[in-house]
């Protein structure tokens, strides 16, 4: 998810190709959405493929070459057709709070942890989100084979510790290269502190998001954060198309819809950690709060990932949880017939099928996810959330079990492992807790683009995520969650 130039004559500039943008690459992916939607798109996939149009788009999200005029006019209006079409999926999978919030019923919230234990809590849950993301950096957007013979090749599979090149085949290495933009900061030997990437760049959005505007915050105010703060060029997806929008003078929640076949892919649930740690044991309120910026690019689907991302973490902030408890915090926030809800519960349950105790247990559960889900694109929500689930329910939550599980399953490798290792982080409460050959690497320092943060440390950034935190009302206040 990069941007991208085409190639031009020698000698000649490069015509600029910024990805996930120009109209003629947007229109399979919306395709592809229509048909998970349930919207009937058949003559609008005809007429695409008879003016010259690509159906199928692959991984990197944009076509080489010059734009031709006349296919990019035809694509904006292909776009602009498709989100008239009737959706069907909209009946079970709502957008609305209030519409999502029908689908709950009364519960009680849990309790809220001293502040020291929230403290140490919170400064392993940002290690860990680092350490999780770390491990699948170098293998981002490889396929699951290419995932399994690189381990396989240097010694480390199942996945227990940061990828490295010690023992790799170069034949091998040559078919599977590294992400070629982490492989100089995050393999192992050449770790330094944790490398930029957005899956802890928009955690840090968050905590400033509530320095300045508290938890009332509103959709606009994200918007304007992102516009003063977050640099074009650092936004993937959904949230370079709302960013887009924003400037194209586009406003919430449209903009999570406009051009946007995006909308239902994982960039709206790695926003939402910090909602879910700000919110210890109230997991209702966690997911309200990630709806509000969710919301500002993406709709259905994507915006029930960040919900129960929230929700989940909220539960594990509040230190009563495990993490079965904390997954089943994260459901009662969804709508039970959505997409995302049958996928975190079939995630959850090929993991209860599969034993723990082999060193290929994990592999099957993948497997059969992939049989499920290969369909979708590796940034869509819906599988990731499968395999995060499953991950975490098969390692029981332990800490490294989670992240390797997360990570050695494909598709978002980084955004999955993060999740992953904040939730495990969470649960085994301290740094303290974490092995150290996950986190000494870290170096206690975090690059990011993020102005006035770069090089902040993890220790004072749970301080000031502990200080924003909600303090605990009268435990017998009732709140609502789904059945």
């Amino acid at each position: 998810m990069t941007t991208t130039a085409a190639v031009a004559r020698p000698g000649a500039a490069a015509p600029l190709r910024v990805t996930w943008v120009q109209p003629e690459d947007l229109v399979g992916h919306e395709l592809r959405q229509a048909a998970e939607d349930g919207r009937d798109a058949a003559g609008i996939a005809r007429r695409w493929r008879a003016a010259g149009g690509a159906t199928a788009p692959g991984r990197a999200g944009a076509s080489p070459g010059p734009a031709d005029p006349a296919l990019r006019t035809l694509a904006g209006t292909l776009l602009d057709e498709l989100a008239l079409l009737p959706c069907p999926s909209e009946r079970d999978e709502p957008t609305g709070l209030t519409d999502i919030q029908a689908t709950w019923a009364p519960v009680r919230r849990g309790p809220r942890p001293d502040d020291r234990a929230l403290t140490a809590r919170l400064e392993a849950a940002w290690l860990g989100r680092a350490a999780g993301c770390l491990l699948g950096k170098p293998v981002e957007k490889l396929p699951l084979r290419g995932i399994r013979a690189l381990a396989r090749s240097t010694g480390n599979w199942p996945p227990s510790a940061y990828f490295g090149e010690t023992g790799l085949d170069p034949a091998l290495a040559a078919r599977y290269p590294w992400n070629r933009r982490s492989r100089a900061t995050s393999l192992a030997g050449n770790i330094d502190g944790m490398p930029e990437d957005d899956d802890l760049n928009y955690p840090l959005l968050a905590l400033l998001l509530l320095e300045r505007h508290g938890h009332g915050f509103t959709t606009a105010d994200v918007a304007r954060l992102w516009l003063d703060t977050l640099p074009a060029g650092r936004t993937f997806t959904a949230e370079r198309l709302a960013y887009r929008n924003l400037l194209d003078g586009i406003e919430p929640p449209h903009t999570a819809r406009h051009r946007n076949p995006f909308r239902e892919w994982i960039g709206a649930q790695i926003r939402a950690d910090v909602f879910g740690w700000t919110h210890p044991g109230d997991p209702v309120a966690a997911a309200a709060q990630a709806w509000r910026d969710a919301t500002l690019s993406h709709t259905a689907n994507g915006v029930y990932g960040a919900m129960f991302t929230a929700a989940a973490l909220a539960a594990a902030a509040g230190g009563t949880a495990d993490v079965h408890g904390a997954l089943e915090a994260g459901l009662a926030v969804v709508p039970a017939r959505s997409r995302l809800a049958r996928a975190v519960r079939t995630g959850i349950a090929a993991a209860h099928d599969e034993p723990t105790g082999t060193p290929d247990g994990f592999a099957a559960v993948v497997d059969r996810l992939h049989t499920a889900y290969g369909h979708h694109h590796w940034v869509h929500v819906v599988p990731n959330a499968a395999l995060l689930a499953a991950a975490l329910t098969h390692a029981d939550g332990d800490f490294s079990g989670s992240i390797c599980r997360a990570v050695s399953g494909g598709w978002d490798t980084d955004s999955n492992g993060a999740t992953a290792g904040s939730l495990a982080g969470l649960l085994a409460g301290s740094p303290r807790a974490l092995p150290a050959r996950w986190t000494a690497p870290l170096r206690n320092r975090l690059a990011t683009s993020i102005g006035g943060l770069d090089g902040i440390g993890f220790d004072t950034l749970a301080a000031r995520t502990a200080a924003l935190a909600v303090p605990d009302p009268s435990p017998d206040r009732p709140e609502a969650s789904a059945p």
